[in-house]
């Protein structure tokens, strides 16, 4: 496929996803119970001039689907609304907590891949005892939710051993947060790192047994050199797809883990907001969401024909 069509189809493809989310985005806020009205008022009584000023004001009178065609209308041009519950632009909300939540994100996705990266190719490349102590510990990793593993490293290292801060993304400059946040990056990517070993370990044994490797070593080809070039290399369009599932997975448990820590991020932003019907918010952050997936997906199937030559653009590897 020339990239040229591959550009122009997932174009279309992801317009009319963000389309999609977008609607179901709006129309599952209206569909929980409770509405804006009843928190604005916080359980006071109003009269009924009050409360048809805050419909009117937040046009919560409006047919529904006047309302979604208005709201998509000015989220094209970069509007996302007014926040019911902080009264500010929700752009302006999303400014200041959006950079924190992606470092986060950054710092476990690092930690992920270096760990996650080395366990596997050990457990492949060693095997015997070292591959069942790391099988053994991935399989602790993966069955530890996120924020169980928030609660456990703030209450070890944080709490009992006072190593790193128990709260908070830091205010006193870029390492103040990165201090602040690596307690937290650590528990996102806990669960990560042991999918991560187990796919990389699968895939280096899969191309151990290829014939190729078979060669490489029947021609004397010094063992580090085939691991490096036959095996490891021709594992990696399966690890970089599980790459894809691993961010898009950061994105959606940095939630907790910033609930758990309270960070200031859009993840807890969203939990608040949820809880609030603040619906403006919402709204923004799933649809951003929605398209940092998209973005995830689209990067991995542009770097996937670098890594592995078996695949060509637009189509995955037949190993996933």
């Amino acid at each position: 496929m020339s990239f040229v069509r591959f550009a122009v189809r997932r174009a279309a493809e992801m317009a009319a996803t963000l389309l999609t989310a977008s609607f179901v985005v709006f129309g599952a806020m209206y569909l929980a119970p409770g509405n804006p009205a009843s928190f604005l008022l916080a359980g006071r009584s109003a009269s009924p001039e009050a409360l048809a000023s805050i419909n009117a004001q937040y046009h919560l009178d409006d047919p529904f689907f006047v309302r979604y065609f208005r709201w998509l209308g000015d989220v094209v041009q970069g509007d996302f609304g007014r926040s019911i519950t902080y009264r500010t632009d929700v752009s302006r909300l999303l400014a200041d907590r959006l950079p924190t939540t992606l470092l986060l994100i950054a710092m476990s996705l690092v930690v992920v891949v270096a760990v996650g990266l080395f366990l596997g190719r050990i457990a492949a490349v060693r095997g015997g005892a070292i591959d069942s102590a790391i099988l053994v510990t991935t399989t602790f990793a993966v069955g530890t939710p996120s924020f169980v593993a928030a609660v456990l490293l703030q209450g070890l290292f944080a709490v009992n051993l006072g190593w790193f801060p128990s709260s908070g993304a830091g205010d006193g400059g870029f390492g103040d947060m990165l201090w602040h946040l690596t307690l937290p990056s650590v528990a996102l990517a806990l669960y990560l790192i042991g999918m991560l070993a187990r796919v990389t370990r699968s895939a280096m044994l899969e191309a151990l047994d290829s014939d190729h490797v078979t060669v490489a070593r029947s021609r004397g080809v010094p063992e580090r050199q085939v691991i490096r070039r036959h095996v490891f290399r021709n594992s990696l369009g399966t690890v970089l797809t599980t790459g894809g599932l691993i961010v898009s997975t950061l994105l959606v448990c940095t939630i907790l883990v910033e609930t758990a820590f309270s960070i200031g991020g859009i993840g807890q932003l969203l939990e608040l907001s949820t809880t609030t019907k603040d619906f403006p918010t919402v709204q923004a952050i799933s649809l951003i969401i929605v398209a940092l997936f998209m973005i995830v997906n689209l990067i991995v199937d542009l770097l996937l024909p670098l890594v592995d030559p078996r695949v060509t653009l637009g189509t995955r590897s037949a190993a996933v």
